[in-house]
């Protein structure tokens, strides 16, 4: 296996899953916070990528078709010292366990946040010396956002958000003047959870997002694309 993730300026993760709609739900998310992903469906594919290509992390289900996760990850850990984070519907002892014997480094139970899910990846590049670039603090227009302490303001005045109001508002500011499709605002903000998600969960938010924004009458700053999704802009 060659070493090849180094060469890049982001971080490359491979997800290896057979359900197809985590799997895009989970590229966008962290393709949208400067990771480069790459998909394998089974164990065949994924030994095959390896083969040709050193990712930096692999996140891997335990429950397959054909090989299991499991018999995976050994396979891997027996070719290449890349950290490997499992996934799992189980939670017991025994199956995490199983898990961190057959050579993970991480174990996260479904279903997971992509904070979380994002959180870990981190703590495993940070061990493995290869850590994802990522700004502490944005700024756009008269707004401001702190990723350490959470706080946002606008104009200097203090804005009372949410969680999820936070992150929405972060991903706006890191894609500023982009039209954000409403899938690509519930992979990122919402992660797994956007496979069950209400239809209207995205336009509610960004209501009561918008609510904070314009107070005292302040100018719009985001804008509905008709049809489409929604865009950080001052026009």
């Amino acid at each position: 296996m060659t070493g090849l993730g180094a060469a890049n300026k982001y971080p490359r993760v491979l997800l290896v899953d057979d359900d197809a709609r985590l799997l895009a739900a989970l590229r966008r998310g962290l393709s949208l916070r400067s990771f480069h992903v790459d998909t394998a469906r089974d164990a065949h594919e994924a030994m095959t990528y390896l083969e040709t290509r050193r990712p930096d992390v692999v996140v891997l289900d335990i429950m397959m078709p054909g090989m299991d996760g499991l018999d995976l990850c050994r396979l891997i850990r027996d070719n290449a010292s890349v950290p490997i984070l499992m996934l799992t519907a189980r939670d017991s002892v025994p199956d995490r366990v199983a898990g961190l014997e057959a050579g993970a480094d991480d174990y996260l139970v479904k279903p997971f946040d992509l904070e979380e899910l994002l959180a870990r990846i981190r703590a495993l590049l940070r061990r493995a010396g290869r850590e994802a670039p990522r700004k502490e603090q944005l700024s756009y227009a008269d707004l401001t956002l702190d990723l350490r302490s959470w706080a946002a303001h606008r104009s200097g005045e203090p804005l009372p958000l949410t969680a999820k109001e936070f992150r929405l508002l972060e991903h706006f500011m890191r894609f500023p003047e982009r039209v954000l499709t409403r899938e690509d605002i519930l992979a990122a903000v919402w992660g797994e959870e956007w496979l069950s998600a209400e239809s209207n969960v995205v336009d509610v938010h960004v209501g009561n997002l918008r609510e904070k924004l314009e107070t005292h009458g302040r100018p719009r700053l985001i804008k509905t694309i008709r049809g489409v999704g929604y865009m950080l802009t001052e026009e």
